[in-house]
């Protein structure tokens, strides 16, 4: 399976010629949809669920569907009927070839005055898991976590604690448009091996279209 990273929160996986995009959002590439057989989104949140580059997506491939919670299916369900699929915690599903499980149910606490919405995390063929907007312990061993290292929600402290519960063979950075340049190298000091994150964990960044083979 190759993974690449677009810009954000968004992540292309593919496999035996197949391809399925987790939240293609606003932060993301006007394009991060197409060519998807499949497309995961999390929240309604815009930085991972922008309409546009959903429509664009589905549009693009007649035979595309869509996995999402109730709040985004409800939004774009109309436009391609029989195409849009709701999921909810302990769901399970093939998406494009891909086994996906459906953990977690609500978006991390942004502040207590701000209403929480449901958020669901990602677990791809066992290995690959996405949490979009919460630090959702997927409850199984993980081969490779999408880390969302800066937010609103959270600090960098939660995101090691997170690294350290999970204990995931490799993570890659998410959630980092917001991330400065000049605060990068002190996040992969912190997460990396000459920080307090997890030993034995592979720490990286990847650049908005870098690719690795998992």
């Amino acid at each position: 399976m190759k993974l690449t990273k677009n810009s954000h929160a968004c992540v292309r996986l593919e496999k035996d010629g197949r391809t399925l995009v987790i939240d293609p959002g606003a932060f993301s590439e006007e394009d991060a949809a197409l060519g998807a057989d499949a497309i995961l989104v999390t929240h309604e949140h815009p930085d991972h669920f922008d309409e546009n580059r959903l429509r664009a997506g589905l549009e693009a491939n007649p035979a595309a569907e869509l996995w999402t919670l109730r709040s985004v299916a409800d939004q774009v369900s109309a436009a391609f009927p029989g195409r849009v699929h709701t999921v909810g915690e302990g769901d399970t599903f093939t998406a494009a070839g891909f086994d996906v499980e459906v953990h977690g149910q609500l978006h991390a606490v942004i502040h207590p005055d701000i209403p929480r919405i449901t958020n669901v995390g990602y677990l791809v063929d066992g290995s690959v898991f996405h949490p979009g907007d919460a630090l959702t312990l997927p409850g199984r061993p993980v081969d490779t976590l999408m880390l969302p290292v800066m937010a609103p929600w959270n600090k960098v402290s939660e995101v090691i604690d997170y690294l350290r519960e999970v204990k995931p063979r490799r993570a890659i950075d998410i959630h980092d448009a917001l991330l400065t340049d000049l605060a990068r190298p002190v996040y992969d000091r912190m997460l990396g091996p000459g920080g307090p994150g997890v030993a034995g964990t592979d720490h990286s960044r990847l650049a908005p279209g870098e690719t690795v083979q998992l």
